[in-house]
């Protein structure tokens, strides 16, 4: 496998049952795709390998062209047919088996030991989620010695779909899904000149970080909170009872949006903010309340609320007359300006902490909260996306966040200039 960016070898001999290359435009996957599937076939003549790709054209350029000529180049025996199911035959040793994913209901009627799925996130997510399943019914050839059936894929990032919900958002250890990334530029050697620039000078920025650094980002226009990271914005933390100094006080911002209500738990460590639980989709605030004292208020939390400061309750009262007066007659530390900040000051002050890798994320007991901050969009309007469903639980980590850490605006006085 000489010639392959590490990335690329890395994929092609893993034996994780379900690893993965996301990679830049020209970054290389579907050589690593087939290096692995040639791979695979080497190792275990026997079984029989499913080549996926999004559409028949694709399967004959790859299929009948690139395959046979590396065939050729090993001095494989093979016999190629082009008919209705393609494949390629090795004489008492398998075949590798080609189909699209365009039609999921299609993929029955034959077995594979492994299977490779090349650009799988240019499907939609639902599709995708069609396709996985029927490759995993046909992923059922026996293989020897214990090792395990594989299914690999080889995609660019296409925003958070399939891929980045199953490698990235969902991932465990030791659950067998494994992430290579890969760059454009570790692939330059085999690029023709002047192609990066070619792509810097079409795409925009988000784009790019895609395009060419196989990140996943939001594609469908400006994401709003663009300094998120959930890796490098990652934490494990949780509420917690100190032996020494008790329990972890508490710093809850609030939305209020009837059946919609968010609240998005906060501890400090280091005089900096972690967000490490999350109450969505509650009914209203008195329902609120209960939730937040029913977990913590045994323990002896100390509780302080950031809350919207003009958010309408279920009966259109205002907030700073009706709930904010229900959180204080529960015992809870309200902290409010007389009005909400205005959205791009709030925005502002997250990106900021974001970006500095001061405020931190549990994924695992924030998994909305982590999901809206990576996805919320601007709308045509330039405004934050209510629409996705996105908005509730970031509104109400940026009120606490606001508050505590907000944009200082500088103030110029001007004095007349003595001569």
């Amino acid at each position: 496998m000489s010639g392959l960016t590490a990335a690329q070898r890395g994929f092609a001999v893993s034996r994780d049952p379900f690893p993965a290359l996301v990679a830049g435009f020209g970054a290389g996957k579907t050589a690593a795709a087939i290096a692995r599937a040639m791979a695979l076939k080497a190792h275990f003549r026997q079984q029989n390998v499913g080549y996926y790709l999004p559409t028949y054209p694709l399967v004959k350029d790859i299929a009948f062209e690139r395959f046979p000529e590396l065939c050729e180049r090993k001095g494989w025996a093979y016999k190629l047919n082009k008919g209705s199911a393609p494949s390629i035959a090795f004489p008492d040793a398998g075949k590798i088996i080609f189909r699209t994913m365009e039609h999921p209901e299609r993929i029955v009627g034959y077995e594979v030991a492994h299977s490779i799925l090349d650009e799988l996130d240019t499907l939609t997510k639902v599709k995708a989620e069609a396709v996985w399943g029927k490759v995993i019914a046909r992923n059922r050839q026996k293989m020897p010695g214990g090792f395990p059936n594989t299914i690999g894929v080889v995609t660019t990032p296409e925003g958070f779909k399939f891929v980045h919900d199953r490698w990235v958002k969902k991932k465990r250890p030791g659950d067998g899904y494994t992430l290579f990334k890969a760059r454009t530029m570790d692939n330059i050697a085999n690029l023709p000149d002047g192609y990066i620039d070619n792509l810097r000078n079409t795409y925009s920025a988000a784009q790019l970080q895609a395009y060419l650094d196989g990140e996943f980002v939001n594609l469908t226009s400006g994401s709003v909170y663009s300094d998120f990271n959930r890796i490098l914005n990652f934490t494990n933390d949780k509420v917690r009872i100190d032996k020494k100094t008790g329990p972890d006080a508490l710093h809850i911002g609030m939305d209020f949006n009837v059946t919609k209500m968010a609240a998005i738990v906060h501890v400090l460590r280091d005089g900096e903010p972690r967000a490490v639980a999350e109450f969505v989709d509650v009914f209203d605030t008195p329902a609120m309340i209960k939730k937040i004292k029913s977990r913590y208020e045994e323990d002896g939390h100390q509780i302080h609320i950031y809350p919207d400061a003009s958010g309408d309750n279920r009966k259109t009262v205002n907030a700073s007359t009706s709930d904010l007066g229900l959180l204080k007659q529960a015992g809870f530390k309200v902290h409010n300006n007389p009005a909400n900040p205005a959205v791009k000051d709030r925005i502002n002050s997250m990106q900021k902490m974001l970006r500095d890798r001061a405020y931190k994320v549990n994924p695992d007991t924030c998994p909305t909260y982590t999901d809206a901050l990576e996805k919320q969009a601007y709308d045509k309007y330039g405004d934050p996306d209510k629409d996705g469903g996105f908005d509730h639980p970031v509104d109400a980590g940026g009120y606490f966040i606001c508050y505590r850490w907000p944009i200082v605006k500088r103030v110029f006085s001007v004095e007349p200039l003595r001569m």
